[in-house]
C-alpha cells in the first residue's frame, strides 16, 4: 500500500492547521490494521466507524473545504482512546488529527440547541469543583424524582472516608493532582496514595488546581480548554520552583491531558516553556509506585484469607496515550492478588470523559461489552485507574469497582501497621 496523495483546499492551504492536518494524513495508508483495535467498529461494525474511515472523511473535509453534518456525526462518535495508534505501523498521530479537526468542524457546523446547552452546561459545572459537587448533592437528593437512566449516573451513597493523610515531614515532595469531580466522587482515592507513597519517604502535598482542560479541549472548546490549562500552571509554578519532585496523577485521564500541556501551548510564547516542564513532571501513580517499591521494603507476609480475584481494567488513558499498560497488573500481582487474564484488554468501557454523556447509547453498547469480559473471568471485585472508568463501570457492574492505589494501601497497612 501507498500513500494517498490529496491537495489542500485553498482555505486550508498555507495555514498552520492545514499542514499539519495534511502531514499527519499524509502518513496513513489506509491499511486498515487500526479497525481491529476500534471499539466502536467492533460495536457497530462500519467501515465509517473507524479510524480508516474517519481518516477518508477527514482527508474529504480537508481537499474539499467543506465540513458536513456526516463527518461531525463520525467524529463525535470517536472515543479518542488511541487503541489505534498503538496499531498503526505508519505512526499516525490519530489523536491530534482529530483534535484539531473537531475544532474546525465546531465552527462550521452549528449543533442543534439542545446539544449546545447540553456541551455548555457541563463544560459550567464539571470542571468546577464546588459547582460539581454542590449539583451532585442535589441529585442525591431528587434521585428518586430523576429519569432512570440520570439515575444511574449518581452515587446512591456518600463515598467512603478518606481516612489519615500523612504529615511526616520527609525530605522528598510531591504534589498529588486534585482535580475537578475525584474530591467529591472519591476523596479516599488520593489519601490512599499519600499513605501509599509515605511509606516509601515521599510526603504527598496537594495544590488548588483545577480541571485539566480535558473536557473543554475533546468538547472542542479551545479557549475553555487553554483557560484551565493556564490556571492550573500558574497555581503549580511555585510549588515547581520550590522542587517538587513530580506532579502525581491518580486520574490516567488527567495524567495523559497533562503529558500534552508542553504541545497544546507550544506555541504561547508566556506559558511555553513552563507548560514543558509541567509534562516532563507529570507521572501517574503507577509510575510511581513501581519505582519506588524497591526490593529493601520488606517483602510483603503472606495474606489472611482468600484475595479477592480482580479483573484490571487498563484505561485508554493509561495503556494507550501514556504506554504504561501491564505497570499496574504488575504492582498488583507483587501484592498478592490474584489477576484473572482478561479478554480484549486493549478496548475502550466507553467512559472517555465526556462521551458517556454526550454519546450514552454507545457508551452503554461498549460498557455492556467490557463488563462482559471482565465479569466472565468470574472476578469478585473490578479495579482500574482513572475516575471516570471507575464511576461509568460501577452504574451497571454486579461487583465492585475501585481504583487500584486502594487495593494496595489495603495490603500495606495490614501488612505493615503503623
Amino acid at each position: 500500500m501507498s500513500h494517498v496523495e490529496f491537495d489542500l483546499a485553498a482555505r486550508f492551504a498555507d495555514t498552520s492547521l492545514g499542514l499539519e492536518a495534511e502531514a499527519i494524513l499524509d502518513k496513513c495508508i489506509d491499511c486498515g490494521q487500526c479497525m481491529v483495535k476500534c471499539p466502536t467498529f467492533r460495536l457497530l461494525n462500519d467501515d465509517f466507524e473507524s479510524p480508516r474511515g474517519r481518516v477518508q472523511l477527514m482527508r474529504k473535509m480537508y481537499a474539499t473545504g467543506v465540513a458536513d453534518s456526516e463527518v461531525q456525526l463520525r467524529l463525535d462518535h470517536c472515543l479518542s482512546c488511541r487503541s489505534c495508534e498503538a496499531m498503526c505501523p505508519e505512526g499516525v498521530r490519530y489523536g491530534r488529527l482529530i483534535d484539531i479537526t473537531r475544532e474546525v468542524i465546531e465552527h462550521d457546523v452549528p449543533r442543534p440547541f439542545k446539544e449546545r446547552l447540553l456541551r455548555l452546561g457541563m463544560r459550567s459545572v464539571i470542571p468546577y469543583r464546588w459547582r460539581f459537587a454542590t449539583l451532585l448533592r442535589i441529585g442525591r437528593a431528587l434521585r428518586h424524582k430523576l429519569p432512570p437512566r440520570l439515575q444511574a449516573k449518581i452515587p446512591p451513597a456518600l463515598p467512603a472516608p478518606a481516612g489519615h493523610w500523612p504529615q511526616r515531614p520527609w525530605a522528598r515532595r510531591m504534589l498529588v493532582w486534585t482535580g475537578c469531580v475525584q474530591p467529591t466522587l472519591a476523596p479516599s482515592i488520593n489519601a490512599a496514595a499519600a499513605r501509599v507513597l509515605d511509606r516509601f519517604g515521599i510526603r504527598l502535598i496537594t495544590g488548588d488546581e483545577g480541571c485539566c482542560g480535558a473536557l473543554s479541549h475533546h468538547m472542542s472548546a479551545p479557549d475553555d480548554a487553554l483557560g484551565h490549562m493556564r490556571r492550573n500552571i500558574d497555581v503549580l509554578w511555585p510549588q515547581v520552583e520550590a522542587g517538587i519532585e513530580a506532579i502525581v496523577m491518580t486520574a490516567s485521564g488527567c495524567g495523559a491531558h497533562l503529558r500534552d500541556y508542553g504541545e497544546l501551548l507550544a506555541v504561547d510564547p508566556r506559558y511555553a516553556e513552563k507548560a514543558r516542564r509541567i509534562s516532563e513532571l507529570t507521572r501517574d501513580i503507577a509510575d510511581v509506585v513501581a519505582v519506588e517499591w524497591r526490593e529493601d521494603l520488606r517483602r510483603l507476609p503472606p495474606r489472611a484469607g482468600t484475595p479477592p480475584r480482580i479483573a484490571y481494567q487498563s484505561p485508554c488513558s493509561l495503556q494507550h496515550a501514556q504506554k504504561l499498560g501491564g505497570v499496574v497488573e504488575k504492582i498488583l500481582k507483587r501484592a498478592g492478588f490474584k489477576l484473572a487474564l482478561v479478554d480484549y484488554a486493549f478496548t475502550c468501557c466507553g467512559s472517555a470523559g465526556s462521551y458517556s454523556i454526550l454519546q450514552p447509547e454507545l457508551a452503554a453498547g461498549l460498557r455492556d461489552a467490557k463488563l462482559k469480559t471482565l465479569l466472565g473471568t468470574r472476578a469478585t471485585l473490578i479495579a482500574t485507574a482513572n475516575i471516570g472508568c471507575q464511576s461509568h463501570l460501577a452504574e451497571a457492574s454486579p461487583v465492585p469497582v475501585r481504583h487500584w492505589i486502594e487495593l494496595l494501601d489495603e495490603v500495606f497497612a495490614e501488612a505493615f501497621p503503623h
